[in-house]
């Protein structure tokens, strides 16, 4: 039989090929990390990503399997951590490939909005290092105070409880959003560093806590903002960051394929043109190149 040793090992690779991971330490941060510390104790409730998907749709309900061996939980799967509030861990597949697309290097300042109980943090601060950081964000106090206590181990990171719209994270080298969106915050872009990264998903509602839409990839380049799609994404919605008005533009974008063909985020002044997908008030959704 495996030790949880090997069985973290075999997860950690497992998701390397799952998410395509490049950044280097990814992959040992995966290894190293125990997920089982930040489920809180068992059993768990493990469901699949697949299943998860379907009854978002309204196409089935989301069955679980009980474990209680904490090798059982290094698969790429989601684990619930609260079944009454239909919360769970993420899968690490996705949030893997997410967090990848951001580059984390040695050093840098990372700011995770949305962190749950903090798990995806460990795996971004050990991708950063000691001699690097991380702020983490939660909107729900009592996740908030959880990700606070499973993250004590780790001195290079700051928990808050508070909500994204109006928090300042200060300077940072990269922003990872993980609640869906229909603008990026201004606060955001303008806290990016140069080369900084921000990875956001844009999405329409589904219902009144999930939205559907596109994960994407902001880079900042004298102050310019040029995006990239990095994957389809289903996800909860971070409600203070929506504008109602969008949501008929956000669901164009998505059948017409403009959010797949994003270039640039604007943030010049500029009536509304066929270049815009998404032109908030804010910032503009833009398929004309970053300049």
């Amino acid at each position: 039989m495996m030790t949880i040793e090997e069985c973290r090992d075999f997860y950690a690779r497992e998701i390397k090929f799952a998410a395509n991971l490049t950044t280097p330490g990814l992959v040992e941060a995966f290894a190293k990390v125990p997920r089982e510390k930040f489920l809180g104790p068992g059993p768990w409730h493990i469901g699949s990503a697949e299943g998860r998907a379907m009854s978002v749709a309204g196409l089935g309900q989301l069955s679980y399997v009980t474990v209680d061996d904490p090798r059982d939980v290094y698969h790429n799967v989601v684990i619930s951590l609260d079944r009454a509030k239909d919360i769970n861990n993420g899968q690490p597949g996705s949030l893997g490939g997410w967090i990848d697309a951001l580059a984390l290097k040695p050093g840098e300042r990372a700011y995770h909005l949305g962190c749950g109980v903090g798990y995806y943090t460990a795996i971004m601060a050990e991708a950063v290092g000691p001699s690097g950081g991380a702020v983490a964000l939660e909107l729900q106090p009592d996740l908030a105070a959880r990700a606070k206590e499973n993250l004590t181990e780790y001195t290079n990171v700051t928990v808050v409880a508070g909500d994204g719209a109006a928090f300042d994270p200060g300077e940072c080298d990269a922003i990872f959003v993980n609640c869906g969106v229909t603008h990026p915050q201004t606060k955001w872009l303008e806290r990016l560093r140069e080369g900084g990264r921000l990875v956001v998903p844009f999405t329409m509602a589904v219902n009144e806590t999930i939205g559907q839409g596109v994960m994407t990839k902001i880079v900042r380049s004298n102050g310019n903002y040029a995006t990239e799609l990095v994957s389809p994404v289903g996800i909860y919605s971070g409600k203070s960051m929506r504008d109602a008005a969008l949501e008929p533009h956000m669901l164009k974008g998505l059948t017409t394929g403009g959010l797949l063909k994003l270039k640039s985020v604007r943030l010049d002044a500029h009536e509304a043109g066929e270049t815009c997908v998404v032109h908030a008030r804010e910032a503009c959704l833009s398929l004309a190149e970053a300049k």
